[in-house]
């Protein structure tokens, strides 16, 4: 009976042996049809780590891992996409209107897609060559030893200088949003204007004297003056537009109240009513406006933009009044 009680045991084992080595059998059997994949991370530092698994969605494959990316973070390919062997998972920096446009989606607010990407519009950068004018300077000497009479010659005409400057303009929706100089090479040095101030130069003509009897006997002389017309004194002209820059205000209100137009406005001393006509070098403006820095012989003309404005730069030109 015992040896009965024996082998009914040994049978007992073999057979929990056999169903345990069953088991395992389909254990790995099932882990080889789970297609197990080696996928490479590399992590915004530039570490890389390469893991096994049988996920196909980066989010599944991170958390998988316990990676969490931070708000400022995103992943290439993107954190939905599903990858396959071969593929790498990188994370990197957001854009800055990725980060915004995040951001709005997170608050609620209502709005397209298109109408974020065009609030947040990359912004692009352009190398930019201009040439500049370098306006001249004109020297006066003056030779008249405090004389009260006299007359101004030119002895050397003046001529602007020229120079080629190379920006870097930066865009958005394409409009220019700063500018910033490079380099600047001259092409042209300006020539000075030389202006000699000098005495009034006289002659005297002969009048006859006569005696009691009415005979002409000799002649004494009266002076005879010559004098020089100038048209208009020399004002140091500069240009200005309706910028924040240039007068701390867009509104494009002078301070007579009128609308500034290029070609008509001129900032001009108080000295000039407001309304007064004045010929700029051949040209026709119209005073409109006052400035802090405008004063004695200086003269503000209005422009359409601020790059026009730094384009005309320092003139000296002759002025008077047109009307």
């Amino acid at each position: 009976m015992k040896r009965e009680e024996k082998a009914s045991i040994s049978i007992m084992k073999i057979i929990c042996v056999s169903i345990i080595l069953i088991l395992i059998s389909g254990i790995g059997v099932m882990a080889v049809n789970k297609n197990l994949t080696d996928i490479k991370i590399i992590l915004q530092n530039g570490y890389e780590m390469t893991v096994l698994t049988s996920k196909t969605k980066v989010a599944d494959i991170l958390e998988e891992n316990n990676i969490i990316l931070e708000e400022n973070q995103k992943t290439i390919p993107d954190i939905s996409a599903e990858i396959t062997e071969g593929q790498n998972i990188k994370i990197t920096d957001k854009s800055y209107s990725e980060i915004q446009i995040a951001k709005i989606s997170e608050e609620g607010v209502e709005t397209s897609l298109e109408q974020l990407l065009q609030s947040y519009t990359p912004i692009t950068e352009k190398i930019v060559k201009e040439q500049v004018v370098i306006p001249y300077e004109t020297i006066t000497k003056n030779s008249t030893e405090q004389s009260t009479d006299t007359t101004n010659k030119v002895l050397q005409q003046g001529r602007d200088g020229l120079k080629e400057v190379t920006y870097k303009v930066k865009y958005q929706n394409d409009v220019e949003i700063s500018k910033t100089v490079i380099s600047e090479v001259i092409v042209r040095n300006p020539v000075n204007k030389i202006v000699q101030v000098q005495k009034v130069q006289t002659s005297r003509a002969a009048t006859p004297r006569t005696n009691a009897s009415g005979e002409k006997t000799e002649t004494t002389s009266t002076p005879k003056t010559t004098t020089t017309t100038i048209n208009g004194e020399t004002y140091k002209i500069t240009a200005y537009c309706s910028c924040s820059k240039c007068c701390g205000k867009t509104s494009g209100r002078t301070a007579s109240g009128t609308k500034a137009t290029p070609g008509r406005t001129v900032a001009a001393p108080s000295k000039f009513a407001f309304g007064t006509k004045l010929n700029i070098g051949g040209h026709i403006y119209t005073v409109e406006d006052r400035g802090g820095a405008i004063s004695g012989n200086k003269i503000d003309v209005y422009v359409n933009s601020h790059s026009a404005a730094l384009q005309w730069g320092v003139k000296y030109l002759p002025v008077s009044v047109a009307n």
